[in-house]
Protein backbone atom coordinates (compact mmCIF):
# COMPACT_ATOMS: atom_id res chain seq x y z
CA UNK A 1 0.00 0.00 0.00
CA UNK A 2 1.15 3.34 -0.99
CA UNK A 3 1.58 6.03 2.00
CA UNK A 4 3.15 8.61 -0.28
CA UNK A 5 2.26 11.48 -2.61
CA UNK A 6 3.33 14.61 -3.76
CA UNK A 7 1.38 18.16 -3.68
CA UNK A 8 2.27 21.79 -2.99
CA UNK A 9 3.18 22.78 0.18
CA UNK A 10 1.78 26.37 -0.24
CA UNK A 11 0.19 28.53 -2.97
CA UNK A 12 2.36 29.68 -5.52
CA UNK A 13 2.61 31.55 -8.78
CA UNK A 14 3.58 31.73 -12.63
CA UNK A 15 3.66 33.37 -15.41
CA UNK A 16 4.28 33.09 -19.38
CA UNK A 17 4.26 36.04 -22.24
CA UNK A 18 3.60 35.20 -26.11
CA UNK A 19 3.37 38.00 -28.52
CA UNK A 20 1.47 40.17 -26.02
CA UNK A 21 -0.43 37.69 -24.46
CA UNK A 22 -0.08 37.46 -20.93
CA UNK A 23 -0.90 33.98 -18.98
CA UNK A 24 -0.66 34.73 -15.20
CA UNK A 25 -0.86 30.96 -13.62
CA UNK A 26 -2.19 30.34 -9.94
CA UNK A 27 -1.55 27.09 -8.18
CA UNK A 28 -3.00 25.58 -5.25
CA UNK A 29 -3.38 22.47 -2.84
CA UNK A 30 -6.72 21.42 -2.26
CA UNK A 31 -8.30 18.46 -0.87
CA UNK A 32 -11.79 19.27 -1.75
CA UNK A 33 -14.15 20.32 -4.54
CA UNK A 34 -15.37 23.56 -2.85
CA UNK A 35 -11.57 24.50 -2.28
CA UNK A 36 -10.92 24.70 -5.47
CA UNK A 37 -14.18 26.38 -6.82
CA UNK A 38 -13.38 29.43 -4.13
CA UNK A 39 -10.30 29.42 -5.48
CA UNK A 40 -11.62 29.81 -9.07
CA UNK A 41 -13.99 33.06 -7.90
CA UNK A 42 -11.26 34.37 -5.79
CA UNK A 43 -9.09 34.37 -9.19
CA UNK A 44 -12.48 35.74 -11.58
CA UNK A 45 -12.65 38.25 -9.29
CA UNK A 46 -9.45 39.54 -9.15
CA UNK A 47 -9.11 39.63 -13.27
CA UNK A 48 -12.04 39.92 -14.38
CA UNK A 49 -11.29 41.84 -17.19
CA UNK A 50 -9.36 38.76 -18.15
CA UNK A 51 -10.96 36.53 -21.41
CA UNK A 52 -9.84 33.29 -20.04
CA UNK A 53 -9.70 31.56 -16.56
CA UNK A 54 -8.46 28.07 -17.66
CA UNK A 55 -8.40 25.31 -15.27
CA UNK A 56 -7.64 22.10 -14.06
CA UNK A 57 -7.08 19.84 -11.27
CA UNK A 58 -6.72 16.41 -9.69
CA UNK A 59 -7.88 15.19 -6.02
CA UNK A 60 -7.40 12.41 -4.39
CA UNK A 61 -4.99 9.40 -4.68
CA UNK A 62 -7.17 7.13 -7.18
CA UNK A 63 -6.65 9.22 -9.77
CA UNK A 64 -10.17 9.34 -10.94
CA UNK A 65 -11.23 12.60 -9.73
CA UNK A 66 -10.22 15.37 -12.01
CA UNK A 67 -11.20 17.56 -14.16
CA UNK A 68 -9.46 20.20 -17.82
CA UNK A 69 -11.42 23.74 -18.33
CA UNK A 70 -10.78 25.71 -20.98
CA UNK A 71 -12.86 28.50 -21.07
CA UNK A 72 -13.80 29.32 -24.14
CA UNK A 73 -10.09 28.59 -26.04
CA UNK A 74 -10.29 26.14 -28.42
CA UNK A 75 -10.92 22.87 -27.17
CA UNK A 76 -7.79 20.58 -25.20
CA UNK A 77 -5.71 24.15 -25.89
CA UNK A 78 -5.53 25.10 -21.85
CA UNK A 79 -7.00 22.77 -19.67
CA UNK A 80 -5.12 19.69 -21.04
CA UNK A 81 -1.79 21.20 -21.44
CA UNK A 82 -2.12 22.29 -17.07
CA UNK A 83 -4.00 19.06 -16.37
CA UNK A 84 -0.70 17.51 -18.51
CA UNK A 85 2.25 19.37 -16.53
CA UNK A 86 -0.19 18.42 -13.17
CA UNK A 87 0.57 15.20 -14.18
CA UNK A 88 4.25 15.55 -15.16
CA UNK A 89 5.30 16.38 -11.62
CA UNK A 90 3.20 13.79 -10.24
CA UNK A 91 0.79 15.96 -8.20
CA UNK A 92 -2.26 15.51 -6.62
CA UNK A 93 -4.38 17.30 -4.35
CA UNK A 94 -3.75 20.67 -6.78
CA UNK A 95 -5.73 23.07 -8.59
CA UNK A 96 -4.18 25.45 -10.91
CA UNK A 97 -6.10 28.33 -12.83
CA UNK A 98 -4.22 30.45 -15.54
CA UNK A 99 -5.44 33.85 -16.58
CA UNK A 100 -5.18 35.35 -19.88
CA UNK A 101 -5.01 38.46 -21.46
CA UNK A 102 -4.98 38.26 -24.79
CA UNK A 103 -2.63 40.63 -27.09
CA UNK A 104 -4.09 40.81 -29.85
CA UNK A 105 -1.96 38.46 -31.97
CA UNK A 106 -3.76 35.04 -32.08
CA UNK A 107 -1.39 32.36 -30.83
CA UNK A 108 -2.86 29.01 -33.08
CA UNK A 109 -3.55 25.76 -31.15
CA UNK A 110 0.10 25.28 -31.12
CA UNK A 111 0.79 28.46 -29.05
CA UNK A 112 -2.06 27.91 -27.02
CA UNK A 113 -0.86 24.80 -25.92
CA UNK A 114 2.65 25.96 -25.41
CA UNK A 115 1.90 28.92 -23.24
CA UNK A 116 -0.63 27.51 -21.22
CA UNK A 117 1.65 24.35 -20.26
CA UNK A 118 4.73 27.04 -19.56
CA UNK A 119 2.51 29.07 -17.38
CA UNK A 120 1.47 25.97 -15.56
CA UNK A 121 5.70 25.26 -15.27
CA UNK A 122 6.36 28.23 -14.61
CA UNK A 123 4.17 27.98 -11.37
CA UNK A 124 5.32 24.58 -10.24
CA UNK A 125 9.02 25.70 -10.75
CA UNK A 126 8.33 28.42 -7.94
CA UNK A 127 6.56 26.01 -5.39
CA UNK A 128 7.56 24.07 -2.93
CA UNK A 129 6.88 20.52 -3.93
CA UNK A 130 6.67 17.97 -0.76
CA UNK A 131 5.94 14.33 -0.27
CA UNK A 132 3.01 13.80 2.37
CA UNK A 133 2.23 10.76 4.08
CA UNK A 134 -1.45 9.44 3.97
CA UNK A 135 -3.20 9.63 6.44
CA UNK A 136 -6.46 8.39 8.15
CA UNK A 137 -8.39 10.69 10.82
CA UNK A 138 -9.76 9.00 13.29
CA UNK A 139 -11.70 9.87 16.27
CA UNK A 140 -11.63 9.48 19.73
CA UNK A 141 -14.66 9.79 21.97
CA UNK A 142 -14.21 9.02 25.53
CA UNK A 143 -15.79 9.64 28.76
CA UNK A 144 -13.46 11.97 31.31
CA UNK A 145 -13.40 8.54 33.27
CA UNK A 146 -11.20 7.40 30.69
CA UNK A 147 -8.79 10.66 29.71
CA UNK A 148 -5.59 9.55 31.16
CA UNK A 149 -5.61 6.28 30.00
CA UNK A 150 -6.53 7.79 26.15
CA UNK A 151 -3.94 10.86 26.63
CA UNK A 152 -1.27 8.41 27.33
CA UNK A 153 -1.84 5.67 24.96
CA UNK A 154 -1.66 8.44 22.89
CA UNK A 155 1.47 9.66 23.63
CA UNK A 156 2.82 6.20 23.81
CA UNK A 157 1.96 5.76 20.14
CA UNK A 158 3.23 9.10 19.33
CA UNK A 159 0.60 10.04 17.40
CA UNK A 160 -0.23 13.36 16.30
CA UNK A 161 -3.04 14.92 17.77
CA UNK A 162 -5.26 17.05 14.71
CA UNK A 163 -8.14 18.74 17.07
CA UNK A 164 -8.71 18.47 20.75
CA UNK A 165 -11.75 19.14 22.49
CA UNK A 166 -12.79 19.30 26.37
CA UNK A 167 -16.10 20.61 26.94
CA UNK A 168 -19.25 18.72 27.69
CA UNK A 169 -17.79 16.06 25.42
CA UNK A 170 -14.09 14.84 25.46
CA UNK A 171 -12.85 14.30 21.71
CA UNK A 172 -9.24 14.21 19.86
CA UNK A 173 -8.69 13.71 16.51
CA UNK A 174 -5.46 11.53 15.57
CA UNK A 175 -3.73 10.80 12.52
CA UNK A 176 -2.25 7.64 11.57
CA UNK A 177 -0.24 6.50 8.73
CA UNK A 178 -2.73 4.76 6.54
CA UNK A 179 -0.63 1.60 6.22
CA UNK A 180 -0.58 1.46 10.07
CA UNK A 181 -4.32 1.98 10.70
CA UNK A 182 -5.20 -1.79 11.54
CA UNK A 183 -2.11 -2.68 13.96
CA UNK A 184 -2.42 1.65 15.59
CA UNK A 185 -5.66 0.97 16.44
CA UNK A 186 -5.33 -2.82 18.02
CA UNK A 187 -2.38 -1.04 20.09
CA UNK A 188 -4.32 2.15 21.08
CA UNK A 189 -7.13 -0.02 22.58
CA UNK A 190 -5.13 -2.33 24.21
CA UNK A 191 -3.81 0.54 26.10
CA UNK A 192 -6.77 2.42 27.19
CA UNK A 193 -8.25 -0.80 28.13
CA UNK A 194 -5.04 -1.48 30.00
CA UNK A 195 -5.01 -5.10 28.93
CA UNK A 196 -2.57 -7.10 26.65
CA UNK A 197 -2.48 -6.42 22.89
CA UNK A 198 -3.54 -10.29 22.62
CA UNK A 199 -6.56 -10.12 24.42
CA UNK A 200 -8.27 -6.75 23.27
CA UNK A 201 -9.09 -8.71 20.34
CA UNK A 202 -11.84 -10.48 22.53
CA UNK A 203 -12.88 -6.67 23.94
CA UNK A 204 -15.61 -5.71 21.06
CA UNK A 205 -16.46 -2.29 23.09
CA UNK A 206 -15.17 -0.98 25.37
CA UNK A 207 -17.25 1.21 27.89
CA UNK A 208 -16.87 4.89 27.76
CA UNK A 209 -14.89 4.98 24.86
CA UNK A 210 -15.86 5.08 20.75
CA UNK A 211 -13.43 5.42 17.87
CA UNK A 212 -14.62 6.27 14.20
CA UNK A 213 -13.16 6.59 11.03
CA UNK A 214 -13.37 9.98 9.64
CA UNK A 215 -11.54 10.26 6.46
CA UNK A 216 -8.50 9.93 4.18
CA UNK A 217 -6.04 13.13 4.01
Amino acid sequence: MIDQYKTLAAPSKGEFKDRGSKFIAYAWPVYSESEWQEHLQFVKKEHFKARHHCFAYRIGLDGNNFRANDDGEPSGTAGKPILGQIDSYDLTNVFVVIVRYFGGTKLGTSGLINAYKNAAIDAFESAEIIEKTIEHIYKIQFDYALMSQVMNAVKKGELEIVRQVFEQEAFLEIAIPRSKVKDTIRQLRARIAELRIEEIDAIKKIPGLEIDYLMER
